[in-house]
């Protein structure tokens, strides 16, 4: 198995009466994940939902509780951003966790857009939602100065040149896009975005998940125009209960029975497909993922968690797997430079 780099991927949620125990939590299991040497954490940027809405926000607390790990966004919808302001704030991030901030987008229109109404953009019918918000990002990220030489923003440390600050030369080389579809994974290669992909994709040419998603990794690798090495993180729901106590490895057996259903039968006019979760004692999640046609295709693997489970039970889902799942995937502690 040719595991580099582990990762997780956290909802973030939170009571309605209480989210800042919830939030808490959070940026607590990042600095756990951290300890038991995960090569990164990401967090799920979701809206009008009791969780995460300003993943930068979240990262920038999360920067202060670790050191080492990097930080990801899985993934910030960009039809509901203002592209510079979030270039800001990114940038921001990225300072403060010295370089640690992976990015991961998606583009299209808010999918809650005309519900927020002009909450959200005044004029939303004048919006590009397109993937070129996504290169724009990329753009304000890039350093240039806006306007020509002689243009200056007077502050009170003297006249400086506008660009967008704080500048972190190598940020935009840290962007990923989450692929489910065979035009988004193109892009994505096309335009070079490192590739997010997971537990769902969109079934165009098959009613195979894994056939499916092996179409988009290879779509992607063959439209990569990046200068550097074309990275694919691979997302899947894995649950280890070894050591989960009676009441955890009921809920867990319950979540994965809630959703089995859909991953019998593409879903809805999409054809969306599911993969299967893997939850279940950590030997029967290694037969599984060593007959996953997917893993040898990549060296990094994000676990997806489930929602509204208890800090204890997400510290044991992540122990678990450090434990008894990553070494015999190819995964060794501190074998590479966290990116």
């Amino acid at each position: 198995m040719p595991i580099r780099r582990i990762a997780f991927l956290t909802p973030g949620n939170f009571a309605e009466d209480d989210p800042a125990s919830g939030l808490e939590a959070a940026l607590q299991l990042f600095a756990e994940g951290e300890a038991l040497g995960f090569d990164s954490a990401w967090v799920r940027s979701r809206h009008l939902e009791r969780g995460v809405g300003s993943a930068a926000t979240f990262l920038a607390a999360a920067s202060q509780r670790t050191r080492r790990i990097a930080l990801g966004t899985g993934v910030i919808q960009l039809g509901y951003e203002g592209v510079f302001r979030l270039a800001e704030d990114l940038a921001t991030v990225d300072a403060l966790s010295r370089g640690r901030l992976q990015i991961g987008l998606s583009a299209g229109p808010p999918p809650y857009g005309k519900l927020i109404g002009e909450a959200l953009f005044a004029d939303a019918a004048a919006q590009d939602f397109t993937h070129e918000r996504a290169l724009r990002l990329r753009e304000a990220l890039s350093g240039g100065y806006f306007g020509g030489e002689d243009s200056v923003v007077l502050s009170p440390v003297g006249h400086q040149r506008p660009r967008l600050q704080p500048h972190s030369p190598t940020l935009r080389s840290r962007l990923w896009y989450g692929g489910g579809s065979l035009r988004s994974a193109q892009w994505a290669g096309r335009n070079g975005f490192h590739l997010l992909i997971g537990n769902l994709n969109q079934g165009e040419e098959s009613g195979d998940f894994f056939e499916t998603q092996q179409r988009h990794i290879d779509v992607f690798r063959r439209a990569w125009s990046g200068g550097e090495t074309p990275r694919i993180a691979l997302g899947r729901v894995i649950v280890p209960t070894d050591s989960a106590d009676t009441t955890a490895r009921a809920r867990y057996a319950a979540f994965a029975e809630g959703r089995i259903a859909r991953t019998r039968a593409p879903q809805g006019e999409r054809r969306v497909l599911f993969a299967r979760d893997l939850v279940g004692p950590s030997q029967d999640i290694l037969e599984a993922l060593r007959r996953d046609p997917i893993l040898p295709e990549v060296e990094e693997l994000r676990l997806e968690l489930p929602y509204d489970l208890t800090f204890p039970q997400y510290r044991q889902i992540l122990t678990d797997f450090v434990g008894r799942i990553a070494p015999e995937i190819g995964w060794r502690a501190e074998q590479v430079e966290p990116a």
